[in-house]
């Protein structure tokens, strides 16, 4: 029997979130193909694809320069980075008269469920690892299930986070549903440095991502 094809479709604001809800920060320094594989072991799987739905906070400099360094690394590991854009939303407070501009992500959600149903009809994979708490995307796990009922999924709440029980119901209930935990991610953490096939330096992990232990001054 040949071994079932895998994809990962990661919502990356919705797990980062999550993980920065734990205030552990060095687990943002995270290599999603890593953790897929605990979920998706060889040789009954192959891990064909991995999708990263995000954005980047260009007016936020410093988490801008560590995200682009997080995407450089993700990469290096045959993560595909799909990116949307945040748009600026003038804000205004009616009591006192202050006016504001506010940043509002746009397409991630619906990059990802466009993702889900064009590699499904590519059939480019026989189960999709989703890594979301929202429910969002309902209406394409729906529509992937009703137009290739052999197709699978298996939904994965962020640490620390509920599942969308509306999510786990269209994927099938919650024989197909699993809370990530602290230890996964511990499990799938990039080194200091992310090196291509030659040596060569590609990434390097963001200081404020170091882990607790290399943060505690030597005596």
């Amino acid at each position: 029997m040949l071994p079932a094809r895998i994809a990962g479709f990661v919502d990356g604001f919705n797990l980062y979130h999550a993980v920065d809800g734990l205030g552990q920060h060095h687990l943002k320094w995270l290599n999603l193909r890593a953790l897929c594989e605990q979920f998706a072991p060889a040789p009954q799987f192959t891990l064909d694809a991995i999708y990263y739905f995000s954005a980047y906070a260009t007016w936020r400099t410093d988490a801008y320069a560590r995200h682009r360094e997080y995407i450089r690394a993700l990469s290096s590991a045959g993560v595909t980075p799909v990116l949307g854009r945040f748009k600026g939303k003038f804000r205004a407070c009616y009591s006192c008269g202050k006016r504001w501009t506010d940043h509002e992500e746009k397409e991630t959600d619906v990059n990802l469920a466009l993702y889900l149903l064009r590699e499904a009809y590519r059939n480019s994979y026989d189960r999709a690892l989703l890594i979301t708490g929202d429910s969002d995307i309902v209406p394409a796990v729906r529509m992937v299930l009703e137009q290739f009922p052999n197709k699978q999924f298996r939904i994965f709440a962020p640490p620390g986070r509920q599942y969308s029980m509306d999510l786990v119901s269209a994927a099938g209930g919650l024989k197909n549903a699993r809370k990530l935990q602290q230890i996964h991610l511990s499990r799938a953490l990039f080194p200091l440095h992310v090196r291509d096939e030659t040596g060569k330096v590609i990434a390097t992990r963001p200081a404020k991502y170091a882990p607790p232990e290399e943060e505690q001054p030597m005596s």
